[in-house]
């Protein structure tokens, strides 16, 4: 039982990192049925940007705190003017072009920004310093840090808003408009592209606080960290329903649950008794080089995407998704 528990509070932190991250996901898909795969890679250049600053004052006086806050400020209008400028420059002029064009537009943008992060940043793995000192607190024998709480928090609060903003504001009220028919929103006075654009730019913005988040709980950072936590949360869109905004919630949480429970359950079990030695003398090795690592983690990758496949198969609408009718 105190496996389970420690696996389900793993998973619920997991689970709401990859719930902001569905939320631009499902946002962009909602209004324009296009699926922003460089939507991983603004999550790694938050994380970047958020390093390099709090790596500069993380030598000073400010309380760590503020450190990591202000590593935040600065991160989240680089990646709103990162998102601003893949749909202005990238995907606007493609609007009217058929579906395959965005999209191959979307992979090669992801490409581009993974090299200019190698550029600016290179390829080396980067340790985030880590400033704020750890707390742990036993709840029912599983073991709960202050980050982790910090984390689940800051993840409801944040999907508490993006909700009043969508269901109780003009500009929510323009985009759901623009959702349902972007050429009748036009005409009752709605500017579509307006919408778009700050689309984007709030989806940007909630993957700049996900990639500081990342790179705060694991301690790491690199240039390629965008592309397989940008799939996961795809998938947890997918699973929640595409476009469905409490869906992308849900199936955030459910995609870092089952991960977490798989990776604890069955990663451990065959990885650590088959090679436990080697796993010591990795696990030993990556301490002293400052690098995190965690034992297990093969196979949630494969649980992931099984999830998936299964609801593909069993609903192709997602589990918050409504069966409706392509437009005509």
């Amino acid at each position: 039982m105190d496996i389970f528990l420690q696996q389900v509070v793993n998973g619920l932190t997991l689970g709401s990192v990859y719930a902001i991250v569905a939320l631009g996901y499902t946002m962009v898909y909602g209004i324009i049925q296009l699926i922003n795969f460089a939507h991983g890679e603004v999550v790694m250049i938050g994380a970047m940007v958020a390093f390099s600053v709090i790596t500069v004052l993380a030598g000073t006086a400010m309380p760590p705190l503020l450190v990591v806050l202000t590593g935040v400020a600065c991160a989240v209008p680089v990646c709103m003017l990162v998102g601003y400028g893949m749909e202005r420059l990238a995907y606007r002029p493609l609007r009217r072009a058929p579906r395959l064009a965005p999209l191959i537009t979307a992979i090669g943008v992801s490409i581009i920004l993974q090299h200019l992060a190698l550029l600016v940043w290179s390829r080396n793995v980067m340790a985030f310093p880590q400033i704020i000192r750890a707390e742990t607190y036993t709840v029912g024998g599983a073991a709960i840090t202050n980050v982790q709480v910090a984390i689940v928090l800051l993840c409801v609060a944040i999907m508490g808003g993006l909700a009043f903003l969508v269901y109780r504001t003009r500009l929510g009220t323009a985009m759901r408009a623009t959702a349902q028919n972007p050429q009748v929103a036009g005409l009752m006075g709605v500017d579509v592209n307006r919408v778009i654009a700050a689309t984007f730019v709030i989806g940007a913005g909630l993957a700049a606080v996900a990639g500081v988040m990342v790179g705060t709980y694991y301690g790491i950072a690199q240039y390629t960290m965008g592309s397989i936590l940008g799939l996961k949360a795809f998938a947890a869109a997918v699973l929640g329903g595409i476009g469905n905004i409490p869906g992308a919630m849900l199936g955030g949480v459910l995609l870092g649950v089952v991960e977490a429970l798989g990776a604890g359950y069955i990663g451990d079990v065959t990885d650590m008794c088959r090679y436990s030695w080697l796993a010591g003398l990795v696990e030993e090795r990556c301490r002293a080089d400052g690098h995190f690592i965690l034992f297990g983690s093969n196979y949630q990758d494969v649980f992931a995407f099984v999830v998936l496949i299964l609801v593909l198969v069993l609903r192709p609408s997602g589990l918050l998704g409504e069966r409706v009718g392509d437009r005509a």
